[in-house]
């Protein structure tokens, strides 16, 4: 998607750390916050962001830990903190409203954020994000993450990763796409050789839990809920997501066809499904 406006970067003290966000579109217009999944940064929304910054202010978030965003203590990285995280950086960018699209991890963020801070919260997109899932799924990706290489000898071996443990996600992606989506999650070190950005404490710890039960957190949010699930994800089930649909007073479910666990947001369904969100 082409790009109508330049890309910022911009970096906030907030919650005791430096965080980093890419922001595109003009101040003033309606505020877009993007929080990523597990192993991922502010860069996986590069394509969508492109797109919506022509109607709204957005901000890509890169989560403690990821990024350009500063490295935690090792045993703070669970949902509470990146709750917290969340609303420290929203009072810094000086923000009132906003609305919420999170994928996967981001989705548990922003599912537990609207309930406490439902006043500062527009609408929420959850995609493929839920407050059960599928545990066989939820294995898949704590094990990739975990038991992921330290290091790489060039991009090219970098993409092959990404081919074979990321494929619900990229392989309906050309390589140079895959190369675009991955590029922001290593850098090449001094002695040549590419390694993660990713806090390695973040590959070692367990899946992040939240205080709140997670289905009361859902009843909870009270402004309007987009449900966005890959019709081939092995994390959200269909019958969860019906069943998240029936318990909000003010959502919708839409399905992405043909994409695993979790769509990029690029695809037409996506797009369209956001597109008439957002702009309600």
């Amino acid at each position: 998607m082409p790009n109508p406006l330049p890309v910022r970067d911009i970096f906030v003290e907030a919650n005791g750390l430096r965080h980093h966000l890419v922001a595109r579109g003009t101040p003033g217009s309606p505020v877009v916050m993007m929080i990523h999944g597990l192993a991922g940064q502010a860069h996986v929304f590069d394509g969508i962001a492109n797109h919506l910054a022509a109607s709204f202010h957005v901000y890509c978030l890169d989560v403690r830990g990821r990024g350009e965003s500063a490295w935690g203590p090792a045993n703070g990285y669970g949902i509470d903190t990146y709750v917290a995280d969340l609303e420290a950086v929203r009072e810094a960018l000086g923000l009132y409203r906003f609305s919420l699209v999170g994928t996967s991890m981001g989705g548990l963020i922003s599912m537990n954020y609207a309930p406490r801070f439902g006043e500062h919260v527009e609408k929420v997109v959850l995609n493929d994000a839920g407050p059960e899932v599928d545990p066989e799924g939820v294995k898949r990706i704590l094990t990739y993450v975990s038991t992921a290489p330290e290091m790489f000898a060039d991009m090219k071996a970098v993409i092959r990763y990404y081919k074979e443990h990321y494929a619900p996600m990229v392989e309906h992606l050309a390589d140079d796409q895959i190369a675009e989506f991955a590029r922001f999650n290593v850098r090449k070190s001094d002695s040549g050789v590419y390694v993660w950005k990713m806090d390695p404490a973040v590959r070692a710890a367990a899946a992040p839990a939240a205080s709140m039960d997670q289905w009361e957190a859902l009843k909870a949010i009270t402004c309007p809920v987009l449900i966005l699930r890959g019709s081939l994800s092995d994390v959200l089930s269909a019958p969860i997501a019906q069943r998240m649909l029936e318990a909000l007073p003010n959502g919708r479910l839409v399905e992405v066809p043909g994409v695993g666990h979790a769509p990029v947001l690029t695809e037409p369904a996506a797009v369209k499904a956001l597109n008439e969100f957002l702009a309600s």
